[in-house]
């Protein structure tokens, strides 16, 4: 299995497209402080199906996660992360073992109903304005663990529960970073002994990885350009629609 052969079923305009995308998803993630997971699989889900869908961005994510901790790592705070790690490790296996079980269908419909779901819960989350503590935090990891497991998009949880916990600024990007490459080294493991992990979603998730680097510098030329409720409108809109467009290829393909 080489990487180069991961490309071979894939044409030149939709590599571009699928770059384009990433490169998108990269800004509004410098942006907002998500966006790949929620964005991606509206471009990936109809050129490959959903299934590969989550290891990919499983994958690609580790590079991008693994850049923002370098470096904002003296922002982190160590022990939110070592507790959301240890309440969620169990459940994150599981979810991702369990989305392994799934058909194509199957994973179309978990992914749709995934971004679809995230918007209300994110604004309900910040109208509440709830606040937790560490117990709190260890039981809301728990249920992030078996949708991070098995579920793409649902890091704005992540971010909800950090914030509410306390944390705010570097402080979350730093966090949510390290605590993100902790679950993203369980969900690969899984996925690569469940044989998940091919030639082409090795090939895809560098892909994606490796535009997320002149996304995060363009993303910060253009935070102080644009409005915060200009690109969280374009994302939400982008992300509801690409869930309804994934449940209803979902039940064409079981009405067939």
């Amino acid at each position: 299995m080489t990487i180069v052969s991961g490309f071979a079923d894939i044409s030149l305009l939709q590599l571009l497209l699928i770059a384009a995308m990433a490169l998108f998803a990269s800004i509004i993630g410098g942006l907002a402080g998500y966006g790949t997971g929620a964005l991606m699989p509206l471009v990936l889900v109809p050129l490959i199906g959903a299934e590969p869908v989550v290891p990919i961005i499983a994958i690609s994510a580790m590079l991008t996660n693994a850049s923002r901790a370098l470096a904002y790592v003296r922002h982190a705070d160590r022990r939110r992360v070592l507790i959301v790690l240890a309440c969620a490790a169990l459940t994150t296996a599981l979810g991702a073992y369990g989305y392994t079980r799934l058909t194509n269908a199957g994973a179309a419909l978990v992914i749709g109903t995934m971004l679809i779901l995230s918007v209300p819960l994110r604004r309900m989350l910040r109208r509440r304005d709830v606040r937790i503590g560490d117990a709190g935090l260890a039981a809301g990891s728990v249920g992030y663990g078996v949708l991070v497991g098995g579920t793409s998009g649902s890091g704005v949880i992540l971010l909800s529960l950090l914030m509410a916990s306390g944390l705010e600024g570097a402080g979350v990007i730093a966090t949510d970073a390290m605590i993100s490459l902790g679950t993203g080294l369980i969900k690969i493991s899984v996925f690569g002994l469940a044989g998940a992990v091919t030639a082409q979603v090795l090939a895809l998730a560098l892909l994606i990885g490796g535009m997320a680097v002149p996304g995060a510098f363009l993303a910060r030329a253009f935070v102080e350009r644009m409005p915060v409720q200009i690109h969280t409108a374009i994302l939400d809109a982008a992300v509801i629609t690409g869930g309804l467009v994934m449940i209803s290829v979902m039940a064409r393909q079981l009405m067939a």
